[in-house]
């Protein structure tokens, strides 16, 4: 007596049997499966392989397999990947067993080597432009070295990069540091078409103190590195960052995610994402700044509440580049908080990051 798992062609739901043959396992699988005996045979989950008498006692204790009634076929997992990727037979339609197989067999990282050649051999063959481009998607998603960490595990995913990057947790941070210091260059170019000495001064001595606040906060690029704690990362613990929506949404309706820490390629299309300012830097914040210079002392420039609209996330969102309105946003500094003499009555949100 070998045990086996059985289910059959309609139900996902899978079912333990114990025979010490063929005709056994035949007999027991139709009667609890109600599938009718004439005609009925068995094969293997993975790849449809029909099991002959001989065969079965071959397998391995617990070996998956699928009862088949008259007329019925089983092509395996390539036959649910078909089914998924839209490839399937043209008549007929997806039925929630197989729905959920495609769910189990695409989120099991036990089938993905398995799925990984699958998808090469199809795609190999394959004719027609749009199916190429869902199994290149595929391909893409399902080589996947998210959980290697540094330089000598994944060196493919470094191609291009400098040496001192041993890391990828490393080199993202940097890349989310350096797109945080460029804010403040924007301001510095602002600064310099201005005619007053004394507007010109006092933004000078805003931009140093935004940079002193700035290499406090190690140029926040803790929003890319998920190797830090969960409230000062964008991205999951794996490296899974999502679309935040753009300016005027709560959240992104195409659901639009991507894990750079995965490959080399969507490291390289991680950086067309933006990190979008709700308010506008060049429309408002910025301009907001120069006007209250012009009208107030440096000293009276509430200087936390602009360093929170240029570098943080209370007014940043991490959008695809589809999400990206490039529109003018309409959206107006808070004048209550521009000064720091009508913000003591305000509790001070400060953020500072490690």
């Amino acid at each position: 007596m070998k045990p086996f798992k059985i289910r059959s062609l309609h139900d996902n739901k899978k079912y333990g049997i114990a025979a010490g043959d063929l005709k056994e396992l035949l007999k027991k699988g139709c009667n609890l499966l109600q599938v009718p005996l004439s005609g009925a045979n068995v094969c293997l989950y993975a790849d449809g392989t029909k099991v002959t008498k001989e065969f079965l006692m071959t397998l391995p204790g617990n070996t998956e397999l699928v009862l088949l009634g008259r007329d019925e076929t089983w092509g395996g997992g390539k036959h649910r990947l078909l089914l998924a990727i839209g490839m399937g037979p043209i008549s007929g339609h997806l039925c929630p067993s197989a729905v959920c197989d495609i769910a189990h067999l695409l989120g099991s990282n036990q089938h993905t080597e398995d799925l990984i050649q699958m998808a090469k051999g199809l795609l190999s063959d394959e004719k027609s432009f749009k199916r190429q481009k869902i199994l290149s998607d595929l391909l893409r998603n399902l080589e996947d070295t998210s959980e290697l960490e540094s330089r000598d595990e994944d060196q493919d995913w470094f191609t291009g990069l400098p040496t001192r990057f041993k890391t990828k947790s490393a080199y993202l941070k940097d890349n989310c540091a350096c797109r945080i210091r460029s804010y403040k260059k924007e301001l510095d170019e602002a600064a310099k078409s201005e005619h007053e000495a004394k507007v010109r001064l006092g933004c000078q001595q805003a931009s140093e103190k935004l940079s002193r606040m700035l290499r406090a906060d190690k140029n926040i690029g803790c929003y890319f590195d998920r190797s830090q704690k969960e409230a000062w990362r964008l991205c999951t613990r794996e490296g899974w960052f999502t679309c935040q929506g753009s300016f005027d949404q709560a959240k992104c309706p195409s659901l639009h995610s991507i894990n750079p820490y995965g490959s080399r390629e969507r490291r390289i299309l991680f950086s067309t994402w933006n990190l979008d300012h709700r308010i506008e830097k060049r429309r408002s914040v910025i301009p907001a700044l120069l006007e209250a210079l012009r009208h107030h002392k440096y000293e009276e420039i509430n200087l936390d509440y602009f360093y929170r609209l240029l570098f943080t996330w209370e007014n940043l969102k991490l959008v695809h580049i589809v999400c990206h309105k490039k529109e003018a946003h309409h959206l107006q500094c808070d004048p209550k908080q521009i000064l720091t003499q009508n913000d003591k009555k305000q509790p001070k949100k400060k953020i500072r990051f490690k």
